[in-house]
């Protein structure tokens, strides 16, 4: 333990682009300040974009000879990532791309004298998006035997912690996500965006997501294209299926109203340029994107994934579609396109409950205690 100086925590994590378990770690790391010291790692190394969300005064380093969190799990390479753990005060995991290193820390945390481990699962990607893997499920079962918690953001991830997994109910612990709910409330100017004004006579429906398979985004290109001409579609984020939506954009004919001006560094500076926030995933838990539009007082158009059902308000939960179901999701946007009045209801009754369950300073405590009380130390938040 480091004695005399604020505690150093190192993070493992699958990748470090600013997706939802990235923004909200920066936002911990930041809101910590000067009681903590932080170490990252990625296991895909060129993804760490997330990186320049993080402030000045927090202290950062990037360990370049750490152990690749990629490979086979044998025997000696679970060792080298153990030895590679010795002289932090805490481990922080995240999702299934870190989990060698949760079993390495099983194995030989006591034997080594290793500091506490504690993961994090904030959901699944394309290929366990319909059905969770069995021998991921055996060897996460292993892998979490000794961590001081297990955190998750949702009610369907605690239920597969408990039930799937069987981790022991103490172990487990739910956090919402949380965002500075105040932020959202100011309207953003129409040429907030560098390459994209918003026009007085148009209506956005649009999205901030990762450009992943499991998003489903060709799905929104086509339950838009039942709006009428006035309505834009607008996908905030880069990955890898950009072509992808391109490509279903151009057969429809609707090249000219679906943009993707890229990655937006500050939702909370253009999401309330929307008029409807929409989501196609396939796989969710609890989707920080979601959150945020609520604190911008916008009606969500979305599947039932994860814990939308539960997160939105009791106005706008009716219009959520089944998973998969492409005509209920384009009944939704319809819905919502030719009622103003109803946007107005479902947009003030989310922003309610966004600052009344979801704000970010409650998230930041229960971490900030949870973190603490693993290493038998004060409160970091």
């Amino acid at each position: 333990m480091s004695k005399g100086k604020a505690p150093h925590l190192l993070h493992l994590h699958s990748t470090f682009n600013a997706g939802g378990k990235e923004v909200r770690s920066v936002k911990l790391m930041n809101a910590f300040g000067a009681k903590a010291r932080h170490s990252i790692v990625s296991a895909e190394l060129e993804q760490m974009d997330a990186v320049e969300l993080i402030s000045s005064h927090v202290s950062v380093a990037y360990p370049a000879d750490f152990p690749s969190l990629k490979g086979f799990p044998w025997l000696g390479r679970l060792k080298k990532l153990a030895e590679a753990m010795k002289g932090y005060d805490l481990v922080l995991t995240y999702n299934w791309g870190a989990m060698d290193a949760v079993m390495a820390h099983t194995l030989f945390s006591e034997v080594m004298g290793l500091p506490p481990l504690i993961h994090h699962e904030d959901g699944f990607n394309e290929d366990e998006a319909r059905k969770l893997k069995w021998q991921r499920n055996w060897f996460r079962k292993i892998a979490l035997g000794r961590t001081a918690a297990l955190v998750v953001p949702s009610r369907g991830l605690e239920d597969v912690a408990l039930t799937i997994w069987q981790q022991p109910r103490g172990r487990v612990q739910r956090i919402p996500n949380g965002i500075d709910t105040a932020r959202y409330a100011k309207k953003p100017k129409r040429d907030v965006l560098p390459t994209l004004i918003k026009h007085r006579e148009e209506k956005w429906i649009g999205t901030l997501a990762g450009l992943r398979a499991v998003k489903d985004l060709p799905a929104m290109v086509r339950a838009f294209s039942a709006l009428p001409k006035e309505w834009q579609l607008v996908i905030l984020g880069e990955g890898p299926e950009r072509a992808a939506i391109e490509a279903e954009a151009e057969k429809l004919g609707l090249d000219h109203r679906v943009h993707m001006p890229g990655f937006a560094a500050d939702p909370a500076k253009v999401i309330g340029l929307f008029d409807i926030f929409a989501l196609s995933s396939r796989s969710e838990q609890f989707p920080i994107s979601v959150v945020e539009a609520m604190a911008a007082g916008l009606p969500v158009a979305a599947p039932k994934v994860g814990d939308i059902g539960y997160m939105v308000s009791e106005e706008n939960a009716g219009l959520l579609a089944e998973i998969g179901d492409e005509g209920a999701l384009a009944d939704a946007f319809c819905t919502l396109a030719e009622d103003a009045a109803l946007r107005n209801r479902c947009g003030e009754a989310n922003r309610d409950k966004a600052v009344k369950s979801y704000d970010e300073a409650s998230m930041v405590s229960r971490y900030g205690k949870l973190y603490a009380s693993a290493m038998g130390r004060p409160p970091l938040g």
